[in-house]
């Protein structure tokens, strides 16, 4: 059992390395390329963390699945912007916006009593917001200089 957590892990890191070097390279900024740096490492963080231990409850609890409608928004929202950075930074704003809705969205579902555990959850959900708002302001950053726009 512990050894297929591990291979899953090294799974993990090679598939999620493979994508930074492959959207880092569609970059010439250090901006770009820190934004992919911080999308990869909240997405593997992400999935590590639910595979792992689960930030709604243990690993086990269905609604941790929630989480992959994060990921999905920011593939998606990558995809419909080719790689471009400012498609890139909404993309990566709407991962946050959906990163703090899981909370919210698996209270209402399971409607559990609410504790420290469910206030421990909403913070570690804002948390991987600021990641995902943090590489969506890189990636801002990135395709204003781009254009000529600089701060």
């Amino acid at each position: 059992m512990a050894i297929s957590h591990v291979v899953m892990a090294g799974i993990l890191v090679l598939v999620l390395g493979l994508l930074y070097l492959l959207i880092a390279s569609r970059g010439r900024s250090g901006a770009y390329k820190l934004a992919v740096g911080v999308a990869v490492t909240a997405s593997l963080l992400l999935v590590w963390g639910n595979l792992a231990v689960g930030f709604i409850g243990s690993e086990n609890n269905p609604m941790n699945l929630l989480y992959g409608a994060v990921l999905a928004v920011g593939f998606i929202g990558a995809i419909l912007a080719k790689l471009q950075p400012l498609g890139m930074a909404r993309a990566m704003f709407a991962a946050a916006a959906t990163q703090f809705a899981v909370p919210f969205v698996a209270l209402l579902i399971k409607q559990p009593e609410l504790t420290m555990g469910v206030l421990w959850v909403i913070v570690l959900n804002t948390i991987f917001a600021g990641l995902w708002v943090v590489a969506g302001l890189l990636f801002r950053r990135a395709g204003l200089a781009s254009v000529g726009f600089s701060r």
